[in-house]
């Protein structure tokens, strides 16, 4: 122990202390595909140094390496790899974390060490959801979306028609000079703002982030004149129809087609009575008897 100490100034205090390093604190791997989070010791005076890994996601801290052992769903995808690091088989997106390596060594004077290794899962986006209206007529706004909600990161979306990209600023290419519109990369929206015949075409959508790309069908958009002569030559026959069935209206009226032929109590008449015949009301009977007198 003696020794020890007197050796302290030569050897200086760094080596008496565990210390971890990684090749790479920061590594990204492609879903379903396997990675190594980097894991050395640098300086280290015990023999046998207790490493723990856990996994650090959403604010909760799990295990993946404890006692030896891989913890939870790692005990089939998992191992250490060169005594401390972690290899990852088959990684997916819930992989995306913060994973600490953790070293404890008894008998070096700083006993704890540990480093942060953030790894990132990326997924290729899925076919994207593409909306565009078949039919809008001259002049009018036309609004085209496309979105998908699977890639990570986060997916940016370009507009094509008739197989021809759309730039992101109309004014930048000839084809699409006269074309006025707004495309959102971010959100995968493209508004023209005004239609106009050039318009009409074929338009679909891709996908993309850095794990790769996908793209949504084809649809057709058809831009029409809108004809304002036909339209209001329609409203003049409705109306003309209107006054038409207006005035057979009233003619019936005049004719008395539509009469009340009603009986009311006031209009009533009692039959008249027959020649020879007399009615006699008794009040037993509460009716009418009738007595016959012939003159002969």
């Amino acid at each position: 122990m003696a020794l020890r100490i007197l050796l302290l100034p030569l050897l200086g205090y760094r080596l008496l202390a565990v210390e971890l390093t990684s090749s790479n604190t920061k590594p990204v791997v492609q879903e379903f595909q396997s990675v190594e989070l980097s894991c050395i010791i640098k300086s280290t005076i015990t023999p046998d140094p207790r490493i723990e890994w856990k996994k650090i996601r959403d604010g909760e801290t799990s295990y993946v390496f404890f006692d030896n052992k891989m913890q939870g769903d790692f005990a089939t995808r998992a191992e250490i790899l060169s005594r401390t690091s972690l290899v990852i088989k088959n990684t997916t997106r819930m992989d995306t974390a913060t994973y600490r390596c953790e070293v404890a060594a008894p008998a070096d004077t700083k006993t704890i060490d540990e480093i942060n290794i953030q790894l990132t899962v990326q997924v290729k986006p899925m076919t994207p959801r593409c909306t565009v209206p078949k039919a809008v007529p001259v002049g009018k706004r036309a609004s085209l979306h496309c979105h998908e909600n699977e890639g990570y990161p986060k997916s940016t979306y370009s507009w094509y028609r008739n197989s021809e990209p759309l730039s992101t600023d109309p004014r930048s290419n000839a084809k699409f000079h006269n074309s006025s519109y707004t495309l959102n990369p971010s959100t995968g929206t493209l508004v023209f703002h005004a239609v106009h015949k050039g318009d009409t075409g074929r338009y679909s959508c891709i996908a993309t982030n850095d794990a790769g790309f996908a793209k949504c069908e084809e649809q057709e958009m058809e831009v029409y004149d809108l004809n304002i002569g036909g339209i209001i030559g329609g409203v003049l026959v409705v109306l003309a129809v209107l006054v038409l069935i207006t005035l057979g209206i009233c003619c019936a009226y005049r004719r008395g087609y539509f009469a009340n032929s009603k009986e009311s109590g006031e209009s009533y008449k009692t039959p008249a009575k027959p020649d020879g015949v007399n009615y006699i009301r008794t009040d037993d009977e509460g009716d009418f008897r009738h007595k016959s007198s012939f003159v002969i």
